[in-house]
């Protein structure tokens, strides 16, 4: 429904789990890499823990996305069940086939497991069972999990258990009837909520995966987000989405502190009476219905632009604009001119079909660098001589905007002609192209509707050497993106910038990552590196934001 209005490909804040949208907070990434680092090495129990809505489900949905090539994970969602049921259920999501006969008996299904097991060690496979909701599994059935665990060799356990659930799951644990389980647990996790600043980046990554090109909540909507919601995600998630839809319906491109208090009061109900957004579309629809108009001349704001009515007008009339003074008895007669209609997107690119090449694209990119097109050579062999890379992907407006260069735009029309636009300036509305030797605005949404996301950019690499940097490396592009990610926190790093890409680096590429919606893994690849060079705007560089034109 709002989509198109803020320019987004999909719902952000849909509350189904979907490892696309994962946001780690640092203690997510712990315990993200605790449960890999249980599924390829440990054995025994991992035990992890969180308030409804922290986000378990979701790394659960990402713990298996990247599951190792060797190992066998059997999930078990809906743990309500009897022992035998429980046994017979991780059979069948080991895909092994069990008698009829053996069905009913622990025994029979513990020697099929055993079995099965034993054969998938000896084939170097790991076997990892994952329980969702472990708080509702019965204390009888815990205890038949626990004996699972004594299928092992000489040298190790068969069977990896992880039991994820609710805080009540602790509580379980502690039962002096359960000590000899709760002794195996080799690590335990608990996901707290998000903080504060967690909070406006979890939103920000969410909105830029969903293809959000600016800023859409302010800061101090953020700030009000994080104190109603807890730091709850799946809370967070309900309140962004409900505020979304309240600007939608108020025609406002910005979500502020009171688009989302009136959407804590359509969520948690505590306000007495009809909620705010329906109130709003009953009264238009009452307004509408009866004709009166006079309150919506008086509050023109109230429905977004494309749903606004226009007043009726007998012959000879013109509307009064709301905030026109009253016209006078005589006013002498006024001549119109009718306006140019301003060319589409399509037919700019159509127009200029010949200026729209690769080469020509290139060219005016070359340019801002400062550099001249040679022939003969390719413009990214020209770029390289001069310290340049080339960046060629797929990717969104929202990551354009993190890397801050002008880019090359691979466009489409309906016919399926393809052109090469050069794109000089990203705001929050409007991108400013360069189509046919001249700028011009055009709106994000008309954009989006012939850009499927192809880009090509230029950027400077330290040394002119492209590579990803990674733990145990050293060198002047270490010692380069230490000093950066100090700077960016505000942290003098003059004199202090090692050139060993360490534990302390790991941390401080992490967090950049974390806060601007990329990857969360410690390595610095080109999408890291880019976006560091974007974020610190360097001089003499031209940058896709800001003042337009700045930078070249």
């Amino acid at each position: 429904m709002y989509l198109s209005f803020f320019g987004l490909n999909e719902k952000p804040f849909s509350i189904t789990p979907d490892p696309r949208y994962l946001f780690l907070s640092e203690r997510h990434a712990e315990a993200m890499a605790h449960l890999l680092y249980g599924i390829k090495e440990a054995g025994g129990f991992i035990q992890l823990t969180g308030e409804v809505g922290t986000g378990k489900t979701t790394i659960v949905r990402s713990l298996l996305a990247q599951t190792p090539e060797n190992a066998e994970v059997a999930l078990i969602l809906n743990p309500r069940m009897t022992a035998p049921e429980f046994l017979l259920t991780l059979c069948e999501e080991l895909g092994i086939g069990v008698p009829d006969s053996a069905a009913g008996s622990l025994k029979d299904l513990v020697d099929i497991l055993n079995d099965y097991l034993l054969r998938a060690h000896a084939g170097g496979r790991r076997v990892v069972l994952v329980v969702d909701e472990a708080q509702n599994l019965a204390p009888e059935v815990l205890e038949q999990v626990r004996l699972l665990t004594n299928l092992e060799t000489n040298t190790q356990k068969l069977l990896q258990i992880i039991l994820i659930g609710q805080p009540e799951l602790r509580e379980l644990l502690d039962r002096s009837e359960l000590r000899q389980l709760a002794q195996r647990i080799t690590g335990r996790y608990h996901l707290d909520p998000l903080s504060a600043p967690e909070t406006v980046a979890y939103v920000r990554h969410r909105l830029r995966v969903a293809g959000a090109t600016s800023e859409i909540f302010t800061r101090r909507a953020l700030q009000r987000i994080h104190r109603l919601s807890g730091g709850v995600p799946r809370v967070i998630n309900i309140l962004c989405d409900r505020a979304l839809l309240g600007g939608y319906s108020l025609d406002r491109h910005r979500i502020t502190p009171g688009l989302v208090r009136q959407a804590s009061v359509e969520v948690f109900g505590r306000r007495a009476g009809r909620s705010w957004l329906l109130w709003s579309g009953a009264a238009a629809a009452a307004l509408l219905a009866s004709g009166s108009l006079a309150l919506w001349w008086l509050a023109p704001g109230w429905l977004p632009a494309h749903a606004r009515p226009q007043p009726n007008t007998h012959a000879g009339a013109r509307p009064v604009p709301p905030t026109a003074k009253p016209a006078k008895l005589q006013q002498a007669p006024v001549h119109r001119s009718r306006p140019t209609a301003t060319p589409s997107l399509s037919d700019l690119l159509r127009r200029h079909a010949t200026q729209t090449t690769a080469q020509a694209a290139y060219a005016g990119l070359l340019r801002l660098w400062g550099l001249h097109v040679a022939s003969g050579d390719h413009p990214c062999q020209q770029a390289a001589r001069h310290g340049l890379a080339c960046l060629k992907d797929q990717g969104s407006l929202g990551e354009l905007r993190l890397y801050n260069r002008p880019a090359i735009l691979v466009l489409t029309d309906s016919a399926g002609h393809t052109y090469h636009v050069l794109m000089r300036h990203l705001g929050e509305t409007h991108a400013t192209l360069i189509v046919g030797a001249r700028k011009r605005r055009v709106g994000l949404a008309a954009l989006s509707r012939q850009w499927a996301g192809e880009y090509e950019m230029l950027w400077r690499p330290t040394g002119g050497h492209v590579r990803t940097l990674a733990t145990g490396m050293s060198g002047e592009s270490v010692r380069w993106l230490r000093a950066s990610l100090q700077r960016l926190e505000g942290v003098d790093s003059s004199g202090s910038a090692g050139n060993v890409y360490d534990a302390s680096l790991t941390r401080l590429v992490r967090r950049f990552q974390r806060s601007h919606g990329l990857t969360v893994d410690g390595i610095a690849g080109v999408d890291t590196q880019v976006a560091v060079s974007g974020a610190l705007a360097e001089p003499r560089t031209p940058l896709l934001l800001g003042a337009e034109g700045n930078g070249g």
